[in-house]
């Protein structure tokens, strides 16, 4: 047995809110209470350990985050740069490092960041980088680059030739090789077009990537992560797999599968929650558009200066609710991205129809989810509240996509990343980062719930819209409780209380009573996974 003493736990538990010790047995908590309380219950078996006043919180869960390709991408070609011309010193610097035909991966480029020179956006192609500007430094390397948002890449001639890609290949369904005013691919590929390089890339060995996620372990525990929802597809659950049964895998997962698997997971028999307490079934998930930085999110009216452009609907809500009603006869979840105004509203009639599936065929209400909910039609905001839909959402992409969204959405923006809205409506909050799209630091998630500013201060003292400000414990709540209850594990994770897991984390500072600016610097002192201390800083 293990005894804490000496801290100042927030418990989450509405029974027994605050606590000075905490008393843990194996992989659970045994009861919280006063040193001497827990002291008479272990009959002095415990092995006792001085938390010196520090603050001890439930361990953070990110609800969405693709651990393969982030835990890969930390050895990427790091494109998150203020310039085109500092990403392209980047590569330029990989370039030194590999041979003459060795690939060259990075990811993170985001255009609308880029500060450019007026006449690149005046070239018709609103600013994006080209397969020439790659070519000048990598004539003899294929170069493939994921932007930010993960819905775009940028390619360069010799990859262009290796996938075959000309000025005549068409477009794939729901994707776009963008092409200059003569009709050629310029280098940048939209949505499912990122496939036609993505798919001829060499593909990393199983065991790269077991390695990889174990190396990212170390730095999720660190910034306080005990749990993730897993948005990778197949080579990751094997991954996965693999790591928990040479009992390596020392992060609770959620594994969320894709639509394509859901007929065989149907024919399986498998349902939400299925697996163990270290990694099990979570929901199916499906994109229902692409995202605000390609414009490619679906809108009901166009983006602004764009009067063509309203993004792309993968499919409506009578296709989404064909899938719904497949999952929720085997017990299956719904999780579905959708960033638009027009993709979330035709998602929310797809879920109206399957509660009222469920109700009909005496199936349970599951936990159906949406992830990202990024703007709503002002008709829209109360119904996931009203539907018991799980908002998951991505508190850091606010912060990082305003100057977008102000750009392309203009007023539409009020609703843009409503969280408090949300929470108002009745909607559970389930925060995570979309890593690699964003840093999985949940403390970084944190400050932008509740300032909604940049780490410089931008835009000003008030905030982005800061009526949608929220404050440090409903956010707190959201990586935890709504984590919890999102990934079908509230009953086991999620609070600090007797017989749940014993996964904790040690903070210096008080998180709840912190300045928010100290939220940017913030990171675990020690991380605690089913009674064993993995992180230790």
């Amino acid at each position: 047995m293990k005894l804490l003493h000496n801290a100042r736990i927030h418990t989450l538990d509405d029974l027994q809110p605050n606590a000075g010790a905490i008393l843990i047995d194996g992989p659970r908590i045994v009861a919280l209470g006063d040193r001497q309380q827990l002291r008479e219950l272990a009959h002095g078996s415990a092995e006792e350990q001085d938390m010196q006043g520090c603050t001890v919180i439930p361990g953070l869960t990110d609800a969405h985050i693709h651990i393969h390709q982030y835990a890969l991408g930390l050895t990427k070609v790091d494109c998150e740069t203020r310039t085109k011309e500092e990403c392209l010193a980047r590569v330029k610097g990989r370039l030194k490092e590999v041979r003459p035909g060795e690939w060259v991966l990075g990811h993170g480029w985001n255009q609308n960041d880029w500060s450019q020179p007026q006449a690149s956006q005046d070239d018709g192609l609103g600013g994006w980088p080209s397969a020439a500007d790659l070519d000048e430094i990598a004539p003899l390397n294929p170069v493939y680059l994921t932007a930010k948002s993960l819905h775009a890449a940028w390619v360069n001639s010799a990859a262009l030739t290796i996938a075959k890609i000309t000025g005549d290949t068409p477009d794939p369904k729901d994707g776009a090789i963008q092409r200059d005013a003569g009709g050629q691919a310029t280098g940048i590929l939209l949505e499912t077009a990122m496939s036609l390089v993505g798919d001829v890339l060499p593909g990393a060995d199983p065991k790269e990537i077991e390695q990889a996620i174990k190396t990212a372990q170390p730095v999720l525990w660190r910034v306080g992560l005990t749990g993730i929802h897993d948005f990778d597809r197949r080579e990751s659950f094997m991954a996965l797999q693999s790591l928990h049964a040479r009992g390596e895998l020392e992060l609770r997962v959620c594994k969320n599968l894709p639509v394509e698997s859901l007929d065989h997971a149907s024919e399986l028999g498998l349902r939400s929650g299925f697996g163990d307490e270290w990694l099990w079934i979570g929901s199916v998930k499906v994109f229902m558009d692409g995202a605000l930085g390609p414009r490619t999110a679906a809108m009901f009216q166009p983006y602004e200066n764009e009067p063509h452009n309203r993004g792309i609907l993968n499919m409506d809500g009578e296709e989404l609710f064909e899938h719904c009603r497949k999952a929720a006869q085997v017990g299956l979840g719904m999780t579905v991205h959708a960033i638009g105004d027009r993709a979330n509203h035709e998602v929310l009639d797809a879920f109206a129809q399957t509660r009222a599936f469920e109700t009909q065929n005496g199936l349970p209400h599951l936990r159906h989810r949406i992830e990202h909910v990024q703007v709503l039609h002002p008709d829209d905001a109360p119904r996931l509240g009203q539907l018991k839909v799980v908002a998951s959402m991505q508190p850091i992409h606010a912060t990082s996509d305003m100057p977008a969204a102000d750009r392309y959405w203009g007023s539409r923006s009020a609703l843009g990343y409503a969280w408090r809205t949300q929470l108002d409506h009745g909607a559970t909050l389930a925060f995570g980062s979309d890593a690699p799209v964003e840093s999985p630091n949940p403390f970084l998630g944190m400050h932008a719930a509740v300032t909604r500013r940049r780490a410089d201060g931008s835009p000003s003292t008030e905030g982005w819209y800061p009526e949608q400000q929220l404050s440090l414990l409903e956010a707190l709540r959201a990586y935890t409780i709504g984590a919890a209850y999102a990934g079908n594990a509230d009953g086991r994770s999620g609070r600090l209380k007797p017989g749940f897991l014993a996964d904790l984390v040690v903070l210096e500072d008080d998180l709840l009573s912190v300045d928010p600016d100290r939220l940017l610097t913030m990171q675990a002192a020690a991380t605690m996974v089913g009674g064993e201390w993995v992180w230790q800083g």
